[in-house]
């Protein structure tokens, strides 16, 4: 006899508020689009003003952008209001904003390892912050855009590794607490997607970029922003505690101990005793670059003296 698979509860979009960080292009700019296919009224979040009136354009006069670093709290609490006096609520956040550096610890700027932090993870707790209690009030939906990389590690992705992690950590602790007035918080955990910033990574980067192509099964493949997009459309209905795109990276985090445990760390030290050194070679060749020529959000708030 078939076993029938347990379908979760769908809340449409329809008629929903859904505010995305990092909406301007990548994954944000392409979920936003298809939360209004089926709906949803958009707020886009981020820093590059043409790029989200141009997507918001797109999308349609119902929808609107605003301009806000996900670093600074009033930034983001002005887009909140600026939403809520719009459409006369919030229903769904989606953390999205995120930055990769390029550099290992020995290479990097202090800058690069702190703003890493600031925007992955600070950035997706005061995005969460500011729209929370807006979002309490129609017992919404909380997503954050976390990583593969917050239960898989490369030599370069220190400083995103455990922003990505702690992006992780927080959503599940963030679930508990909200759980008694009906908020749902999910994390998300693509591996490489078509975006600008893994392409600006690996045109920058030729080492980093054939290690990527040799990681086993998921770990080594891109997938489309486009299938991306629908598998967290799809969970801003669903409201499931987890996304992994593509969905076999969950087999990935389910046997988490494995792939960063001691065996399979030795056999990642003898691969990245003769990689790392060719890394950091690439990065020296950049001449003090240090973030993909489309990482907006790495050059915000930067003190022209440092």
């Amino acid at each position: 006899m078939a076993t029938l698979r347990r379908q979760r509860p769908r809340t449409p979009l329809s008629g929903r508020t859904v505010l995305i960080t990092g909406a301007a292009r990548g994954i944000g700019a392409e979920l936003a689009r298809r939360a209004a296919t089926r709906g949803a009224r958009v707020a886009l979040v981020g820093l590059e003003p043409e790029q989200l009136a141009r997507v918001a354009a797109e999308l349609g006069p119902e929808h609107l952008w605003a301009e806000a670093d996900v670093t600074d709290a009033d930034a983001l609490a002005a887009a909140v209001q600026q939403t809520v006096d719009t459409f006369g609520g919030l229903d769904i956040v989606v953390a999205n904003a995120g930055i990769a550096p390029l550099t290992t610890v020995m290479t990097s700027s202090a800058h690069a390892l702190a703003r890493t932090i600031e925007v992955n993870l600070i950035g997706a707790m005061l995005t969460t912050h500011a729209a929370l209690p807006e979002i309490a009030k129609g017992r919404g939906h909380v997503l954050l855009i976390s990583s593969a990389a917050a239960f898989t590690v490369l030599p370069g992705m220190s400083a995103y590794c455990a922003a990505k992690a702690g992006v992780e950590r927080f959503g599940d602790a963030l679930r508990l607490e909200v759980a008694h007035r009906g908020v749902t918080v999910g994390s998300a955990h693509p591996t490489w997607i078509d975006t600008d910033l893994v392409r600006d990574t690996e045109a920058a980067l030729p080492t980093f970029a054939a290690t990527r192509k040799q990681l086993p099964g998921p770990l080594g493949a891109c997938t489309s922003v486009e299938a991306c997009a629908d598998a967290l459309v799809e969970n801003l209905e669903t409201r499931g505690r987890r996304v992994f795109v593509p969905g076999s990276v969950g087999v990935v985090s389910a046997l988490r101990q494995l792939v960063t445990g001691v065996v399979a760390e030795k056999v990642a030290m003898r691969v990245s005793a003769e990689r790392v050194p060719q890394l950091e070679r690439d990065i020296r060749a950049l001449n003090g670059q240090e973030f993909g020529k489309n990482s907006v959000n790495a050059r915000a708030k930067v003190d022209p003296a440092a």
